[in-house]
């Protein structure tokens, strides 16, 4: 891919992808680690990590699992500096998610949260489930192969 899809992995999709390793969240996060680039900013970052270490996940998977996949997505995420304050989301923590999007220039917001999935599209920033996501990725990938 020349010019690779920039997309945004909101929490929830970043938190099922590590618990279930054979989920639609772990698919869609694959993919865009593999085919796209994921970005991230100083306020995502930090809710995934407080997210992540919370001891209630103890039970379906290991906090060493979870810091390395942690560490992964820091390893292949571009770190974007917010530059413009959005307050369009029903839920006032999500929009971090459409600041990132559009200060990053992101093509794509992968979400199950429907706070977020209402607005979309959302300034030309495609809002889907991870499953939407998939269809819609792999369906332009044969399209142009």
């Amino acid at each position: 891919m020349k010019n690779k899809v920039r997309a945004v992995i909101d929490t929830n999709v970043a938190v099922s992808a590590v618990l279930l390793s054979r989920s639609i969240s772990r698919q869609a996060f694959d993919f865009v680690v593999s085919h796209a680039q994921l970005l991230m900013s100083e306020e995502t970052l930090s809710e995934l990590d407080e997210v992540f270490c919370r001891p209630k996940f103890n039970r379906y998977v290991s906090e060493k699992l979870r810091l390395e996949f942690f560490a992964a997505l820091v390893r292949e995420a571009e770190f974007i500096h917010v530059t413009e304050v959005i307050t369009d989301c029903r839920d006032k923590k999500d929009n971090k998610f459409l600041e990132l999007a559009i200060s990053g220039k992101a093509s794509y917001i992968i979400t199950g949260d429907n706070d977020l999935l209402v607005l979309n599209p959302f300034r030309g920033v495609v809002i889907s489930s991870p499953a939407d996501f998939l269809e819609s990725t792999s369906a332009s990938i044969h399209l142009t192969n």
